[in-house]
């Protein structure tokens, strides 16, 4: 106390301390201001960045779209204003047609017709195969890709990260591995759309019960968003895992199958050179 006491008669030499509450109340007002201002930022920035990217698309779909309109379908020409997003309400109209015209006999038969054409193209029929399966393997309701968010170790045990399971292994990379193995897609950040596929066994994956939007967010904040802890809390205390639990585990391994060993101590010693 009685080194502060000593600043605020420097500060104010009179000794009534009115230049140390002038200050400590400038000094409060600027922290709220800035504390204002960043709830604001925080408030507006995403709202508005979703809303200047959606009517950007909508424009875009618009300006491709309308031209194809005949003139006398245009609602421009009865009204004295345009109407955005007409363009994207004629493609999603042809989309719901086109669905509903090839869910029938005949259409099945026309999608199979241009499919056996376009498997005879030697380049075009590589790029839509991949696409189709993309596409099948993300939007089919009957799919169960990037449904489930599990944590695996990676790049190595003791380290955790979030994963998405694609499907379950088949083919060869199964039949050659011991275990039954799961492939996941192991997504980097801030950008989500790239990753690692990596073909990992069943029962190394620890399920998680955020959904897998709320694990999206948390990757591409890069921790910033963590979702909550939605169990019960004996779920809660039930821990599942440790990567101390594997210290050993990882000691034999080693020793079974790698040329060079790596001691707890942190010594070398030669096996297979």
């Amino acid at each position: 106390m009685s080194e502060q006491q000593d600043d605020i008669q420097q500060q104010d030499p009179t000794g009534d301390g009115d230049d140390a509450v002038k200050s400590t109340a400038n000094v409060g007002f600027s922290a709220r201001m800035r504390n204002y201002l960043l709830t604001g930022i925080l408030i507006t920035a995403p709202v508005s960045i979703t809303i200047y990217l959606a009517w950007i698309f909508i424009a875009f779909v618009d300006e491709k779209v309308k031209p194809l309109i005949p003139a006398k379908y245009h609602p421009e020409t009865y009204l004295p204003f345009g109407i955005p997003g007409l363009g994207l309400v004629v493609v999603i109209g042809v989309l719901i047609l086109i669905g509903a015209l090839t869910a029938g006999f005949f259409g099945r038969m026309i999608v199979r017709a241009y499919e056996s054409l376009l498997s005879r193209m030697p380049v075009i029929r590589n790029v839509y195969g991949a696409l189709k399966q993309v596409m099948e393997t993300v939007l089919a309701q009957k799919s169960q890709a990037f449904r489930k968010a599990v944590l695996v170790e990676y790049p190595r045990r003791g380290i955790w990260a979030i994963a998405f399971i694609t499907g379950r292994t088949k083919g060869e990379v199964q039949n050659i591995t011991e275990e039954e193995c799961i492939n996941i897609f192991l997504p980097t950040t801030p950008n989500p759309t790239s990753g690692f596929l990596l073909f990992l066994p069943k029962k190394e994956l620890i399920p998680l019960s955020m959904t897998v939007e709320e694990a999206i967010k948390m990757v591409i904040s890069g921790g910033i968003i963590t979702p909550p802890d939605r169990r019960s809390q004996d779920q809660i205390d039930n821990i599942k895992v440790s990567a101390a639990t594997y210290q050993d585990l990882d000691v034999l391994r080693e020793k079974e199958r790698a040329p060079v060993l790596v001691s707890k101590k942190g010594n070398r010693t030669g096996s297979g050179y």
